[in-house]
């Protein structure tokens, strides 16, 4: 087990590459949390140097330190990773770290404060620590791919909740179906079924979608 790691101010702060001055300012603008009091003495640790590193980061993106602030809160009062994975980790998705600047790096400019807090409501999003966790690698993957295509996060983050709706009602058909016929046990075994019915049905409902109306003659 590491041992957890404490500094005082002057030792964070050259840690940090930063000021004394400067991070007495970060905490008087609550971008890091209170440090823990012995006596007259304020000791830190590697949580607040991580921050400290974030911010550093965010800064060289471009980032205010006024929307650092909403984003710090916003990620301290954001779901934890407990509340994101339920009862267990999904069984066929890949969950992925990552520390806030990566999270910035993938949806350059979009993060705001409202997109953190939709994607932590929707369950896309959870905290552990100074890291946050994507409940899924192909939907991070895929929202980051509509965002360089120049499509805004928030927006896909709406439509996100509306194939979330369509997608429960789909699940609910299959359970049905199946429990209708077999035992609840076999619903994991015929899960990939289900899957392969919906993204046959999606890949053809695009077509009619996309297909250009041939012209009458």
């Amino acid at each position: 087990m590491t041992e957890k790691r404490e500094y005082r101010m002057e030792e964070l702060a050259g840690l940090a590459g930063i000021t004394v001055r400067t991070l007495r300012f970060y905490r008087e603008r609550k971008l890091i949390p209170p440090p823990r009091r012995e006596g007259r003495i304020a000791w830190y640790d590697d949580h607040h140097l991580a921050r400290l590193r974030t911010i550093a980061a965010l800064l060289e993106r471009g980032h205010t330190l006024n929307g650092i602030a909403e984003l710090a809160d916003a990620f301290d009062h954001g779901r934890d990773v407990g509340d994101l994975l339920g009862l267990g980790e999904p069984t066929e998705e890949t969950p992925v770290r990552l520390t806030p600047e990566e999270l910035a790096a993938r949806f350059e400019g979009e993060v705001t404060p409202e997109n953190l807090a939709a994607a932590m409501d929707l369950g896309y999003l959870g905290t552990d620590g100074d890291e946050l966790v994507h409940i899924s690698h192909r939907l991070l993957e895929v929202s980051s791919a509509l965002v360089r295509e120049g499509i805004p996060l928030g927006e896909v983050l709406r439509a996100g909740a509306r194939v979330r709706e369509h997608a429960d009602a789909l699940a609910d058909l299959f359970a049905d179906l199946i429990l209708r016929h077999a035992p609840e046990r076999e619903l994991h075994r015929l899960r990939p079924l289900a899957r392969s019915v919906v993204e046959a049905e999606l890949s053809l409902a695009l077509d009619r979608r996309t297909r250009k109306p041939t012209d009458s003659a």
